[in-house]
């Protein structure tokens, strides 16, 4: 692993991907990888099983634990998946491990919809899909960060983010 390994959080709606799309990204890349939803508290999971969005009280202790892994990870390099939806989450996690670059993966809510569906078993209800676009809000001009379409495979997401990113591979 390099001194100055890449430091990536695969964001995105519940369905975009990031899980898979983190694994695959940071094998890739020879770092490790850790999935957001293993940090939730288990409060967090009830309220997601029975349907309620959580907020930003609830997210905050969430979002800290997640800094805490990427400033642990930052001069080794790693992949977290993690929604990151709004502005001021990926700040939080940003004020832990400054040179975090994010990977927003797009898409619509049509073809995410169609990702959540099969992912039986999970504990975001696919119901909840709709107050997370409400959330979202994409990175901006000034954030470190890449946005690709998920509309295709995994691998080409992959080969998509190396491509941009030569340093890295």
């Amino acid at each position: 692993m390099s001194e100055n390994a890449p430091l990536i959080v695969a964001m995105g709606v519940s369905g975009s991907g990031k899980s898979t799309v983190g694994a695959a990204l940071a094998q890739r890349l020879r770092v490790p990888f850790a999935d957001a939803d293993d940090f939730h508290p288990p409060a967090n999971i009830a309220k997601m099983t029975a349907g309620d969005a959580l907020d930003d009280d609830d997210r905050q202790p969430w979002l800290e634990t997640i800094g805490e892994w990427l400033r642990e990870h930052e001069g080794s390099g790693g992949v977290m998946s993690c929604s990151a939806l709004k502005r001021m989450y990926r700040d939080q996690l940003r004020r832990h491990a400054p040179t975090t670059e994010f990977l927003h993966l797009d898409g619509t809510h049509e073809v995410i919809t169609r990702r959540q569906a099969s992912r039986p078993g999970h504990f975001m209800p696919a119901s909840l899909l709709a107050s997370q676009f409400a959330t979202l809000e994409p990175l901006a001009p000034d954030e470190n960060g890449v946005v690709i379409d998920v509309d295709q495979s995994i691998d080409a997401i992959v080969d998509q983010y190396v491509t941009t990113h030569p340093e890295e591979s």
